[in-house]
């Protein structure tokens, strides 16, 4: 029985602009397409998730416009449950300016708009959905007080809290104690060195920065390293999962994809191992398209993929 995931997270409307290579400071370039596509760390999740088969809510903000109808809309269209996304009055939906070069790289700029009205008293209004909820999954575009709240709540009924640090944080405004609360951490590599207070990304940063969490007290750490796969390490073991081999064109919701598909494993009882290659390859799809939503795969692509993928 797949058991109920929530999601408390950002919603934007992402302007992607495609450009054969990414503009020096000072210098103008010209772009070559300008698309509209729905975004959001918080929304990519649950929109993820949703389309994979997972019995998934979300909780989040949006203006009371046009784009945020939109984006309301296409989650409940995943599947997932948007009727718990408030509308907020006099302040405008979340934007994120995508810059995507030729080579599938991208720059992210996010005007947070709607999603700073997330905050702690909105979630105490739906803290049945926390109860109800058996998985409850944050990340960090909407504000620190909230995360940390939304965090501690979840633990407080015994949920399995996932933590993804994106946009990375300051380690400094980040309480100690927050990583006892936390069962995974799924940083990519900046995040990860960012996090753990290094300055240089190198194999031997990545597992000291991995120990370093450990150490803080959460239990399971997942480093996504793009084509080279998940690290995942915890006070047991050290496995290194591998990405499946593509061409990329847009790395935009690689990320999102990744976490959402691997929340949804785990709600059906995969173990680590198989929710980490499940979310992989569906990571592995979402970066041969174009857009955040618009990228994520449903369940069939990913399980017919699954079974010719020789890991």
């Amino acid at each position: 029985m797949k058991k109920r995931i929530l999601i408390i997270g950002s919603l934007n409307m992402d302007m992607i602009i495609e450009m054969k290579r990414m503009p020096a400071i000072g210098e103008t370039v010209l772009g070559d397409n300008l698309s509209y596509i729905p975004g959001g760390k918080g929304a990519n999740q649950a929109y993820a998730a949703g389309r994979l088969g997972g019995d998934v809510a979300m909780l989040g903000c949006v203006g009371d416009d046009n784009m945020g109808e939109k984006l309301v809309c296409n989650i409940a269209g995943s599947g997932a449950d948007a009727s718990f996304i408030m509308k907020t009055e006099n302040i405008p939906t979340g934007t994120a300016v995508i810059y995507v070069n030729e080579k599938g790289d991208n720059s992210i700029v996010v005007i947070s708009g709607a999603n700073n009205a997330c905050n702690v008293e909105y979630l105490k209004q739906n803290d049945n959905l926390i109860q109800e909820s058996d998985y409850v999954m944050v990340q960090m575009e909407i504000p620190l007080e909230t995360i940390m709240y939304g965090i501690r709540r979840a633990k407080e009924l015994n949920k399995t809290v996932i933590l993804n640090p994106a946009p990375a944080p300051n380690p400094k405004t980040l309480p100690e104690d927050i990583f006892e609360n936390i069962d995974y951490i799924t940083p990519n590599e900046t995040e990860l060195i960012m996090l753990s207070g290094q300055t240089k990304i190198s194999p031997e940063n990545i597992r000291e920065g991995a120990r370093i969490l450990l150490e803080k007290g959460v239990p399971n750490v997942l480093v996504t390293l793009g084509e080279k796969g998940t690290l995942y390490i915890s006070r047991q073991m050290e496995a290194l999962y591998p990405a499946r081999k593509v061409e990329a064109v847009d790395t935009t919701a690689a990320g999102d994809c990744f976490n959402g598909a691997f929340v949804t494993a785990l709600s059906e009882g995969k173990s680590v191992k198989e929710a980490v290659i499940f979310a992989n390859c569906a990571s592995s799809i979402a970066v041969t398209r174009k857009g955040a939503q618009s990228s994520i795969p449903d369940r069939k692509e990913v399980e017919d993929i699954l079974k010719h993928w020789q890991q």
